[in-house]
């Protein structure tokens, strides 16, 4: 993969094969987010997981004490009372059959997707089409319920969505390079208790295996685990 200057000169600014506190990561990490915008700051783990076993699999949503820095457009498959409930909580995008051909259509202009549980049966329609990013409504993550208010405050306010991927590895968005470092190592410290409290119970060896940090046009900067909370057994 072709990497930038910027990038290159971001890797000299410190050692790349090191360990650091969580606190020093996002020093760094915030200092080499040189890119015109805003840069996201996401958190990647490495897992000591067999994800084709169902048992080990994890998915699940945080709320980040200090939300992630992005507007997020909220999509809310609802009818009737539900519906106007949904818009008065400040849903962007609130509607039922017509809403479900626009997608079909090829409309993807919303960043989350609720419905409420009398909905499914017609939102299963577009499965193929939410399913792969990441988008389909799912009553694991508290996107399919009957309190829509409740789940937009709760979206618009920093809850994020967090899977492991085809190889065991979770990567989620913690907050902004803007962000002082105090909010980022909050953010940085939920996120962790997390997903260590849903350690699956089938597991074996060694659980966090590795943690990285970086921002969206930077290089990641690995933090020590032995600076993070001891893995629940």
């Amino acid at each position: 993969m072709a990497v930038g200057k910027k990038y290159l000169e971001a890797l000299k600014q410190y050692d790349p094969e090191a360990a650091y506190e969580p606190a020093e990561a996002f020093q760094i990490v915030k200092k080499n987010a040189s890119a015109k915008f805003d840069e996201t700051v996401e958190i990647s783990f490495r897992l000591g997981l067999d994800v084709k076993k169902a048992d080990q699999a994890l998915r699940g949503t945080v709320s980040l004490p200090q939300g992630t820095g992005k507007t997020v457009r909220v999509l809310v498959f609802a009818k009737g009372d539900k519906a106007r409930e949904a818009e008065a909580a400040g849903a962007d995008f609130v509607g039922d059959d017509e809403l479900i051909n626009q997608i079909q259509q090829g409309w993807l202009g919303f960043d989350v997707a609720v419905a409420t549980p009398d909905m499914m049966g017609s939102v299963g329609k577009l499965g193929r089409i939410l399913g792969s990013r990441g988008l389909m409504p799912n009553p694991k993550t508290g996107t399919v319920t009957p309190d829509v208010t409740r789940a937009i405050s709760e979206l618009k306010a920093g809850r994020i969505e967090y899977r492991t991927d085809r190889d065991g590895n979770v990567h989620a968005p913690i907050g902004k390079a803007s962000f002082d470092a105090d909010k980022l190592l909050e953010n940085f410290y939920s996120l962790v208790d997390t997903i260590q409290r849903a350690k699956p119970a089938a597991a074996k060896g060694q659980y966090i295996r590795n943690i990285s940090v970086t921002s969206t046009m930077g290089p990641g900067v690995r933090i020590n685990l032995a600076r993070i909370a001891p893995e629940r057994e």
